[in-house]
């Protein structure tokens, strides 16, 4: 997949660590842009000595500035001059007058990006000043913030290397709360969203004028499970992400230093009410290891008939009777060791080169007791939909154990399995498998079908979608190719 700094990097002067940075810059750049109720733009300079829009940001607490999508496009000519002030002295730029367009009046401000001394880019800042009244000192303290935070970014100070990039769910947003902080970790404003958080976890009448870190000591019934981040968040001092709860509510919480040169001077801190979020992911992990647990003990059970099948064989004393209840056991063994593999993990798509190792030689050896078989396996299954795997490994099963009694038969040699993924002509994902033997090859009449062949056309048929073929091996022998579709079937 492309990434926005594709289009410049053959003649962007990138030092070590500046193309992240961009990128960090990108990921992160959507709290800003709430932060100032504005669009904002990511310009580089291209050799044509002009400037190429790389991304565009809009903010979610007021409407956007731009309705047509720009990036990829050359800067206007009346917004050049601003934005190569910038770079060029790299200090933050203010248009000398509003930007009046027919859709909208714009404030513009053009901030560079410096890393190490180096401009890296020029951020553009359009504040839509249609509907301009008097500001809150909610919309005045959010303004602030971006301010800062653009500030440091002239600075090289944000976005921080150390900022988490983890994608759980639940990372706070600017609307869902915010909190700033002084350089002591005085609450010097909170929004009512952040008030409100706080409230939920109880005893929490006002936030303004104390110190967060001892609010929230305060909140805490059982600091053992007290998350060794928490102090070092609510206090600003490190732009981590951490979690807080107390009495069933959980608060995700993300601190974000405000620095210059010289000190920190403060921090925003970002809170959300993740309590519902997290009370659905503990009910998805109970279910996981629920369905774990099926699958384990359904392998278990599955292990128990096979061994009474065993132990009921060695009793017959009708020749015909035992090898059925045999391969009777040995089909509940293939059905056991499918579910031993979704027992360890519950992603819709198997890893079938890891099963099929196992059962391959496991049911070679079984079909062969005093005869010397020698397996072969060339190619991979990859991953198969869970609901394919335990069809495909009975029928692999039943054509090695044919293969084995009747096609090599008392005389030993050696069996084949050849897995190859391929695309059918519609784009549908498709696999081939081929069992061989250099055996006797096939039978000069046909024979009537015995139960473990018309398992396999049933299966093939009916459970995987898929075309069976008995054919004569190159060389002498059999070889039985299976074509089949590997999408997951729709319910």
């Amino acid at each position: 997949m492309a990434i926005f700094t594709d289009a410049i990097r053959e003649h962007a002067d990138f030092a070590p660590g500046d193309e992240e940075w961009l990128h960090l810059l990108v990921g992160d750049w959507q709290l800003v842009a709430d932060l100032a109720f504005a669009d904002l733009v990511l310009w580089f300079p291209v050799p044509e000595g002009t400037y190429v829009a790389l991304a565009h940001v809009r903010p979610s607490t007021t409407h956007t500035v731009f309705h047509s999508d720009f990036v990829g496009e050359r800067i206007r000519r009346d917004l050049k001059p601003l934005v190569e002030k910038a770079w060029n002295t790299r200090q933050v730029q203010r248009a000398d007058e509003d930007h009046w367009t027919r859709e909208a009046a714009m404030r513009i401000e053009a901030v560079p990006f410096v890393r190490e001394g180096r401009p890296l880019a020029v951020v553009t800042c359009h504040q839509d000043l249609s509907n301009q009244r008097m500001p809150s000192r909610l919309e005045m303290t959010y303004r602030q913030c971006a301010q800062d935070l653009l500030r440091m970014g002239t600075q090289g100070l944000w976005p921080d290397f150390a900022s988490p990039t983890e994608s759980r769910r639940g990372a706070p947003r600017v609307g869902d709360g915010l909190i700033r902080l002084d350089a002591e970790g005085i609450v010097q404003y909170a929004s009512p969203n952040g008030v409100s958080a706080f409230r939920r976890l109880g005893g929490v009448d006002s936030l303004e004028g104390r110190s967060l870190a001892e609010v929230t000591t305060g909140l805490l019934t059982d600091r053992r499970m007290v998350d060794e981040t928490l102090p070092l968040v609510v206090t600003g001092r490190m732009p981590w992400r951490t979690e807080l709860e107390s009495k069933g509510v959980c608060l995700s919480l993300r601190a974000i230093p405000l620095r210059d040169n010289n000190r920190r001077y403060g921090a925003l801190v970002l809170c959300r009410d993740v309590t519902e979020l997290r009370r659905r992911e503990m009910e998805l992990l109970s279910k996981d290891a629920t369905i774990r647990e099926i699958h384990h003990r359904v392998k278990n059970n599955l292990q128990t008939v096979a061994a009474l099948l065993r132990m009921q064989s060695r009793r017959m004393r009708s020749e015909e009777g035992r090898q059925g209840l045999e391969q009777a056991m040995r089909r509940v063994s293939t059905i056991a060791l499918v579910h031993e593999t979704l027992s360890q993990g519950l992603t819709q798509n198997v890893d079938f080169d890891g099963l099929i190792d196992r059962q391959f030689r496991l049911a070679a050896e079984v079909a062969s007791p005093g005869q010397s078989v020698r397996t072969e396996r060339t190619g991979s299954f990859g991953e198969v939909p869970s609901e394919l795997a335990t069809p495909l490994s009975l029928v692999i099963n039943e054509l090695v154990s044919n293969a084995v009694e009747h096609g090599l038969r008392d005389k030993g040699g050696t069996v084949s399995l050849a897995a190859e993924r391929g695309t059918a002509p519609d784009g549908a994902a498709r696999l081939r498998v081929a069992v061989s033997d250099d055996g006797v090859g096939l039978p000069a009449e046909p024979r009537s079908e015995g139960l473990g062949l018309q398992i396999v056309r049933t299966l093939v048929t009916s459970e995987l979608g898929g075309t069976i073929e008995w054919e004569t091996r190159p060389g002498g022998g059999t070889r039985v190719v299976l074509d089949m579709p590997v999408a997951a079937r729709q319910p």
